[in-house]
């Protein structure tokens, strides 16, 4: 990964705080042109920095009520990619991770009531080859949400 100077780390704490706000409103409060932001931002995105921009649709409102992390045992770590393979077909999962600690695997997913995690459970995730074992915890309530802070300072 490339270094960042100062200029740089500027602007990402400006963007992560507002990602809609306008280049010529970061070029203001960096002192450079707005072109000088565009060539930026458009060199942290080339190179890895910057990994997305977009909106964060509220899943409630598309009837997805239940939120819930799952911890998933494989029966050998060395089946992590095609277990991989087999989640990324299920679209109510939004995050998975490979890790240390209890379990092999742990992803983030929503369905719409307890019926359908039920069956995503029972009928999806248990039934894929390799995955001995899963542990179910459902979120209450999100507290916090944010991005990493940028340190300005060297």
């Amino acid at each position: 990964m490339e270094k960042i100077d100062k200029l740089d780390k500027k602007i990402l704490s400006i963007l992560s705080q507002n990602a809609r706000i306008p280049f010529k409103d970061v070029a203001a409060q960096c002192g450079v042109s707005r072109a000088a932001i565009h060539q930026r931002v458009q060199h942290l995105i080339d190179g890895g920095i910057i990994t997305g921009s977009g909106f964060d649709v509220n899943p409630k409102s598309l009837g997805y009520s239940t939120c819930t992390y799952v911890g998933l045992n494989l029966e050998r770590g060395s089946m992590y990619k095609e277990v991989v393979e087999r989640l990324d077909n299920i679209p109510e999962i939004v995050e998975c991770h490979f890790t240390t600690g209890p379990y092999t695997m742990l992803i983030k997913l929503y369905a719409r009531d307890n019926e359908q995690l039920m069956d995503l459970l029972n009928n999806r995730l248990q039934r894929i080859p390799g995955v001995v074992s899963t542990e179910t915890l459902i979120s209450l309530e999100q507290s916090i949400k944010r991005e990493i802070p940028v340190s300005i300072e060297e």
